[in-house]
């Protein structure tokens, strides 16, 4: 049995084991660093539990977990508000029409503005999953359980959603962007300047990077074609992200120029779809696989299930997966089909 539920501290091996599955990038919301890794566990306990001081970011971080084995399979995660109290920057894509009317030529030429237009939007984050899970139920568990969440805590979060998927990588590490821009300012490689991203607050972005609108044209051709481009290890998550509601808008990610997608939180698929009833017994498994969430704050659970309705409205599922949902018999669950 699957089961996603709030990071524990004692789960910090199993996520560290998740992320170095995940090539050679990390995303800069899952440090590989022990000691941070910790932190933003601890800090997630911590929203979890409503124990966050005034003025606190409320970071989320929540696993996969194999019931059977106890092991961990993957990790997600959602700031509250992107930005966590500092500026969220990304690049937006627009274009110059450059002209001269005394030679007849007119020239549409692109360009990346600098921006933090998406600051304090929530944004989704930090998902890592085991390679052999990709293609499963799981999978879609995994992510989609952070939108039966939202829907159970609404006010909690934003009207406007966010998340960056990862851009061009090769495969011996390089990321044609960033060699083309980031790191004649940066002074660094990009897993440094990554690493900093996570570790720090992103205010070292507006200091070094340059305030100007950058023209595409001056970029190198690589760095051009991977504008907006996912990496071939997130086009899955991507496509899942797009069938929830999500789409590529004109943002960038200010390191790779993966595409930034945007949404509606009260449009997406999840939380549209999703509705409470009353748990009771079924004598076995039966009806739509569906995805089935309890409890509030740290006592979140949200796991796949066989699902069926009574009349009454009343949803009847198989008692061991109430042990999973540390849930009884005439509680409220929220379902959502898969």
């Amino acid at each position: 049995m699957w089961l996603v539920r709030p990071a524990q501290p004692g789960d910090l091996n199993g996520i560290r084991d998740i992320a170095e599955t995940q090539g050679p990038r990390l995303s800069s919301t899952l440090p590989r660093q022990e000691e941070n890794l910790a932190a933003k566990i601890r800090q997630s306990g911590q929203a979890f539990a409503g124990q966050l001081a005034a003025g606190d970011a409320a970071r989320f971080l929540f696993v996969l977990e194999d019931l059977d084995t106890g092991r961990i399979r993957g990790v997600s995660g959602i700031d509250a508000r992107a930005g966590n109290g500092q500026p969220f920057y990304n690049y937006r894509r627009d274009a110059l029409i450059h002209a001269s009317h005394e030679l007849g030529i007119s020239r549409r030429v692109e360009v990346l503005y600098p921006s933090h237009a998406l600051t304090d939007q929530t944004l989704l984050c930090a998902f890592a999953i085991d390679p052999a899970l990709k293609q499963t139920d799981a999978f879609e568990l995994l992510s989609r359980a952070r939108m039966m969440f939202i829907a159970g805590h609404r006010t909690m979060f934003s009207d406007r959603m966010v998340v960056e998927i990862q851009g061009v990588q090769n495969s011996s590490g390089a990321v044609p962007f960033w060699d083309s821009l980031g790191r004649h300012f940066f002074d660094m490689d990009f897993e440094t300047a990554d690493r900093y991203s996570g570790m720090l607050s992103r205010t070292f972005i507006a200091e070094l990077m340059p305030s100007n609108p950058i023209y595409v044209t001056l970029l190198s051709p690589a760095a051009q074609e991977a504008l907006g481009q996912p990496h071939t290890l997130t086009r899955a998550t991507m496509e899942l992200l797009l069938r929830e509601g999500f789409h590529a808008g004109c943002y960038l990610d200010i390191f790779d120029a993966g595409p930034v997608l945007q949404a509606r939180t009260d449009a997406l698929k999840t939380i549209v779809t999703s509705h409470c009833r009353e748990l009771h017994a079924a004598t076995a498994d039966q009806g739509e696989t569906c995805l089935l969430a309890t409890g509030d704050g740290a006592a979140f659970r949200c796991t796949l299930a066989s699902v069926s309705e009574t009349l009454k409205g009343e949803v009847l599922v198989p008692v061991k997966t109430w042990q999973g949902l540390e849930c009884s018999s005439g509680d409220r669950v929220r379902i959502a089909s898969l």
